[in-house]
């Protein structure tokens, strides 16, 4: 249980990294006060790990599988629910990170998260 547990946590984290990435990479590029060749490769080694966290997200919901041993139309189900799950889940994060970025607040923070995340699942 502990297992399945750390595999979700990395799972959506590595999810999130890979929806928000290019902003996030952005923002804390910014951030460190970046530039030129220190931001080149900043972004180019953020980047690196977007891809890798992409191939690590449907790993974990394969290994959550098989730690229930599941099998044939509940496997699919489950890996179909399990995607879906990381994929919302990184969707809001990214949108969350998005309203920090422009410092919204309140009302306007939730009504823009609530747009955002509907923009981007359309």
């Amino acid at each position: 249980m502990r297992t399945s547990l750390i595999v979700a946590l990395f799972s959506l984290l590595a999810v999130n990294s890979v929806f928000a990435a290019d902003s996030a990479c952005d923002a804390a590029a910014a951030e460190k006060k970046l530039a030129g060749a220190a931001k080149t490769s900043f972004l180019k080694k953020c980047e690196a790990d977007k891809a890798a966290a992409a191939l690590a997200a449907p790993a974990a919901c394969e290994a959550q599988a098989a730690e229930k041993k599941l099998a044939g139309a509940a496997k699919a189900s489950f890996l179909n629910k399990c995607s879906a799950d990381g994929r919302a889940a990184a969707l809001g994060a990214a949108c969350e990170a998005q309203a920090a970025e422009k410092k919204l607040a309140g009302a306007a923070k939730n009504s823009f998260v609530k747009k955002c995340v509907e923009n981007a699942g359309a």
